[in-house]
């Protein structure tokens, strides 16, 4: 939690080029968490990742200082509630489940908080290298990576929803307000 409260802005800045785009002020944005909380499960082999629903409000026109201390609070409260199962939470919201999108968000993003692997075998060298499967699960995901200095990110997005110029130009205004806001 504590690395994804230091990269607030970034999901800030995410979440203002969701309003200019979509016009809504009230965004919604799912973002998975390693769920690691006690000490005793952080050397466990195991998935236990989870997902947070992030709330950003965007009215009142508040100022990008103003926003992201509501995503900073947005987040430390999802945080506080991070143990509860994301189906439990449909459950218990009640709501009426359509097995083709996600019952609380459409978009989601990912903070890659570890650092790149890269296994060395005698001359042998092996990095991950990205992998899509030609579907996207929502409809609009952004996976960011920080390296050293500088930030690597890779959208994906519904083809029925998004052509791939409006992507580009998503990504151009998200540099543009990133490079403004430092």
């Amino acid at each position: 939690s504590a690395n994804f409260l230091k990269n607030q802005y970034k999901v800030s800045a995410f979440q203002i080029i969701l309003f200019r785009y979509s016009g809504q002020d009230d965004i919604l944005v799912g973002t998975p968490i390693a769920n690691r909380t006690r000490f005793e499960t952080e050397g466990l082999i195991g998935f236990f990742s989870n997902t947070l629903v992030l709330r950003g409000n965007l009215s009142g026109n508040p100022t990008f200082r103003e926003f992201a201390k509501r995503i900073k609070e947005a987040t430390l409260e999802a945080f506080e509630h991070q143990e509860m199962p994301f189906e439990k939470l449909v459950d218990e919201l009640q709501i009426e489940r359509d097995m083709s999108r996600n019952p609380l968000f459409q978009v989601m993003f990912v903070l890659q908080n570890t650092p790149k692997l890269q296994l060395e075998m005698g001359e042998a060298v092996m990095e991950p290298i990205q992998f899509h499967n030609g579907t996207s699960k929502f409809d609009l995901s952004l996976s960011v990576i920080e390296d050293e200095d500088r930030l690597e990110g890779a959208f994906e997005y519904n083809s029925d929803i998004f052509e791939a110029d409006t992507i580009k130009r998503i990504i151009g205004n998200l540099k543009v307000l990133l490079e403004g806001i430092v």
